[in-house]
């Protein structure tokens, strides 16, 4: 296969110039792939497909009647990123976290940053995600947000953008770390001889993460996964995380608390749990302290994690920063806790809270991406030129009903990436979801989940939406950097 009759068309890609000459960081990639014979690539990409399906790589789609599992597609041709471009991505994301922690902080105590103006009360008051029950609480080392996915668009003119921020419970990591294996057993001879930043220490970074929280008189800390269930949209990455660090997997019904201490049912009785790693949402977690209908999760987990006898990953009312109302005060959050500009800037956006932002987005709703503030994969979102009048009538309706729950936002024009379709290379858009790791310092994972559009125009890339996967490629350094 070769990139002739490939068209970069009016987008930035993230491999070709615009005139069609490969950019450094991907020289050596599209001289390989079109070294191939027909077919060859083919072959190769139907290989991965099967090594998927073996290795039962899923997600699961809510609402889908025709079968809640599917097989996460993925797609052969990985993207590169430039070690430069890179250096600045991790500083921005670095910038970006530790302000949102020291913000999530605030709010849970003095809210210095509301008295002093920078946002206003009713914002954090009617946030949904904002948990009274975490107020005043103190998590190991002072860090609420110990994992974070935080996803970047680039726009036409080559911008790097910030589009929302996931600190919840966020997921695709599990699709990073699989990725790049099948990446290795397709193109063995690249990794042996390329400059591609390694994934894989992901799990131990982790375990090394989740075990230095555990309280301090703890010598040898037990960890612990917990997930809803097997039919949670990303039990596959739960289970998986948990085989690859080592530790148990476990349900709400197979943990309880005594006197402030978790234990585990195991074949040998119970079992101290000093660290959760948890996948379930805050309103979950514990019946006694947040939705009393809960059966996920845990009678009592709040009282022990209180009082310091178990750590929970993230820390409840973390949510608070994933408010995507909240998102747009970003940049002024960074500015207040830490005297800096932000490195990596959000999307304009305007809150349709605001009345005039609110009339804007009224007249411009076939313009507009509409989302709304505590939405996630895709759900509860207008793509404005893709949408039909009724569907504009339907979320003008929901905006007036509600406007705090709205933010809208340009239509970007997302960059893409070479992607195999029907048997060519056919330009896809792309977002990236890097991930973060908070302990006693903070580590970027090189690389992230990139998603991709897999239907032609489509700029949404989540996998419940149709979307799928690359690898991702960070230089180690820049192809002729030392000239």
């Amino acid at each position: 296969m070769r990139f002739e009759d490939y068209h970069t068309g009016s987008f930035f890609d993230e491999m070709f110039e615009a005139g069609g000459e490969p950019r450094a960081a991907a020289r050596a990639l599209v001289q390989l792939l079109e070294t191939m014979t027909d077919g060859e690539l083919l072959r190769r990409q139907q290989s991965a497909e099967r090594a998927l399906l073996h290795m039962g790589i899923t997600f699961n789609v809510y609402g889908d009647s025709a079968g809640a599992e599917r097989i996460f597609p993925f797609d052969l041709v990985p993207r590169i990123v430039a070690a430069a471009e890179w250096n600045l991505i991790e500083r921005g994301l670095k910038q970006r976290i530790r302000a949102l922690n020291l913000f999530i902080d605030d709010v849970y105590h003095a809210q210095n940053i509301v008295k002093d103006g920078i946002i206003p009360a009713e914002i954090i008051g009617t946030a949904s995600s904002f948990r009274k029950e975490c107020v005043d609480m103190n998590p190991p080392g002072g860090v609420w947000c110990h994992i974070t996915g935080t996803d970047l668009v680039r726009d036409r003119d080559g911008q790097i953008y910030v589009l929302e921020d996931n600190l919840r419970c966020p997921s695709g990591v599990s699709y990073v770390l699989q990725n790049r294996m099948l990446m290795k057993r397709t193109f063995p001879q690249v990794f042996e001889s390329s400059r591609i930043r390694p994934v894989d220490d992901y799990p131990s970074r982790l375990r090394d993460l989740l075990e230095s929280l555990a309280p301090a008189s703890v010598e040898s800390p037990r960890v612990a996964v917990l997930t809803p269930g097997v039919h949670n949209s990303a039990y596959f990455e739960h289970s998986f995380l948990a085989q690859q660090m080592g530790v148990e997997l476990v349900e709400g019904r197979d943990l309880v608390v005594s006197d402030g201490v978790v234990w585990m049912r195991t074949t040998k009785g119970f079992e101290k749990v000093d660290v959760i790693y948890r996948r379930i949402d805050d309103d979950f977690l514990d019946p006694q302290t947040f939705r009393p209908d809960s059966a996920l999760g845990v009678d009592g987990l709040m009282d022990g994690y209180r009082a310091g006898r178990v750590a929970l990953v993230n820390a409840p009312g973390t949510g608070i920063a994933d408010d995507k109302v909240v998102y747009t005060y970003v940049p002024a959050i960074v500015k207040y806790y830490l005297g800096e500009e932000i490195l990596i800037p959000n999307v304009p956006t305007f809150v349709c809270a605001a009345e005039a932002d609110r009339k804007h987005v009224l007249a411009r709703l076939p313009e507009l991406v509409v989302k709304a503030a505590n939405e996630s994969g895709g759900y509860g979102m207008l793509v404005g030129p893709a949408s039909t009048k009724d569907e504009q009538a339907q979320f003008a309706g929901r905006i007036e009903a509600n406007p705090r729950n709205y933010i809208a936002q340009p239509t970007l024009s997302l960059s893409r990436v070479p992607t195999i379709v029907d048997g060519t290379f056919q330009g896809r858009h792309v977002d990236l979801r890097p991930y973060i790791l908070y302990g006693k310092d903070i580590f970027v994972l090189p690389g992230g989940l990139t998603r991709v559009a897999l239907k032609e125009g489509s700029l949404v890339v989540n996998s419940s939406q149709g979307g799928g996967s690359k690898d991702t490629w960070v230089l180690a350094d820049d192809p002729g950097a030392e000239a």
